[in-house]
């Protein structure tokens, strides 16, 4: 049996091998035909010939009941696969409908537009800490750069030994200034980026 085709153009096709080779004086058996149709029918038909195989003898079984039983099992999958297309286009179709601009109504957001733009915001508001943090301590920096250099180096120093980092413990420079700290920040941003 060919990949697209139906019991009718199979049984056709071996109706006419057959007379042919009735013709150059080789016969069948009716039970020989019925095996030689049986046997090369495609897989989406195995239950079905499974099931004619222990339900009925096939030594006795006519042609034109086994040609019935296959033409119906056609029409069932056939039948299935119709359903199974009207099934997805249900799912994919959209009713059109024209509002007015008073009665316009706003579409629910469904759980996955939900999940995005909690995402969304939480990406945001990470971000603009982080810029926060940026400008504060850059805005601090250049305060202290502007009032060491017009002290004089002396106090600068003072200034600088007085300091001492939150995350290293080391003296000389804040948290926010420490080399660990920053690669931390760049971990986290990759992070937060590769979630969103």
């Amino acid at each position: 049996m060919k990949e697209n085709e139906t019991i009718v153009e199979m049984i056709t096709r071996f109706t006419d091998i057959v007379n042919g080779l009735e013709a150059l004086g080789k016969t069948y058996k009716e039970s020989e035909k019925v095996m030689k149709i049986l046997r090369p029918l495609s897989s989406k038909w195995h239950t079905n010939v499974t099931a004619i195989q222990e339900a009925k003898n096939l030594t006795k079984l006519p042609m034109e009941e086994l040609i019935g039983s296959l033409m119906t099992y056609e029409i069932n999958l056939a039948k299935k696969l119709q359903e199974g297309e009207d099934k997805k286009k249900k799912s994919i179709t959209l009713k059109a409908t024209i509002k007015e601009e008073e009665d316009v109504e706003e579409e629910k957001p469904s759980e996955e537009d939900d999940n995005l733009a909690l995402i969304t915001r939480k990406l945001n508001k990470y971000m603009r800490g982080e810029r926060f943090r940026e400008r504060r301590f850059n805005s601090r920096r250049d305060l202290s750069k502007k009032e060491s250099s017009s002290h004089g180096d002396k106090e600068k120093w003072e200034k600088k030994r007085d300091l001492m980092c939150f995350k290293c413990k080391k003296p000389g420079y804040i948290k926010y200034d420490c080399p660990l700290y920053k690669s931390e920040a760049k971990m986290r941003m990759k992070k937060a980026m590769m979630a969103t």
